[in-house]
């Protein structure tokens, strides 16, 4: 591997977190000077899962992540030379070659491919009628994202948001909306700030979370 592309994919993962946080951020709060957060939260969650997934194929080599390469007679391959003339796989096809680099099988794949298609309608022709974005969002962070993430890195979703009270005013959108969430240890140590009423909270769902939390609180 030539040196310069040492480290490519922890970049690649640090931009596709701070994205996330990004996507985190604009999918459970809203700015009254600003009225697009929730289409924004779409195109950056669809970005960052894609610098995610990108980058842990790339953990495995990182030219694994090119459809297209520098031609053997330039005699070129370095990082001038895939920014000119690289062209990376795209977001269809990044299931695929992530099974096919790492063995992984991306989670709930259909969810991935329905975002992606929302993704596309938002950038590249109007708002979506009828859908919750946010909810969409936040739907695919959760279900796609972070399993994802924590599969690969032992990282949380729950922790990347820019709110400067991390997880006391994030976790309650997510337990109101019925999200299932993997929770970190830094959550839980802020369970009991949670402004959460658990009396209106479906069972089935508050065990799930409750039972997270408890194991989270097992490696404190």
């Amino acid at each position: 591997m030539n040196l310069e592309l040492k480290g490519v994919w922890e970049h690649m993962r640090n931009l596709g977190l701070c994205a996330l946080a990004h996507a985190n951020r604009h999918a459970a709060y809203f700015d009254t000077e600003n009225g697009a957060w929730d289409e924004f939260a779409v195109l950056q969650a669809a970005h960052a899962a894609e610098i995610l997934i990108k980058a842990r194929i790339a953990q495995e080599h990182p030219l694994l992540i090119f459809d297209t390469l520098p031609k053997a007679s330039t005699n070129e391959l370095n990082i001038e030379a895939l920014f000119n003339k690289g062209k990376t796989v795209e977001w269809s096809g990044l299931p695929d070659r992530l099974w096919a680099a790492t063995g992984m099988v991306l989670p709930n794949v259909d969810i991935y491919k329905r975002f992606g298609e929302l993704r596309n309608g938002i950038q590249h022709f109007s708002p979506a009628p009828n859908v919750d974005v946010s909810y969409e969002t936040l739907k695919f962070v959760f279900n796609v994202i972070d399993p994802f993430i924590n599969n690969c890195w032992n990282l949380f979703a729950v922790d990347y948001d820019e709110d400067y009270e991390p997880y006391i005013y994030f976790i309650p959108v997510l337990i109101n909306l019925k999200i299932p969430f993997l929770i970190s240890k830094e959550a839980a140590e802020c369970f009991d700030y949670w402004n959460v009423d658990w009396n209106n909270i479906d069972e089935n769902y508050k065990e799930l979370i409750l039972h997270r939390v408890d194991k989270a609180k097992v490696i404190l």
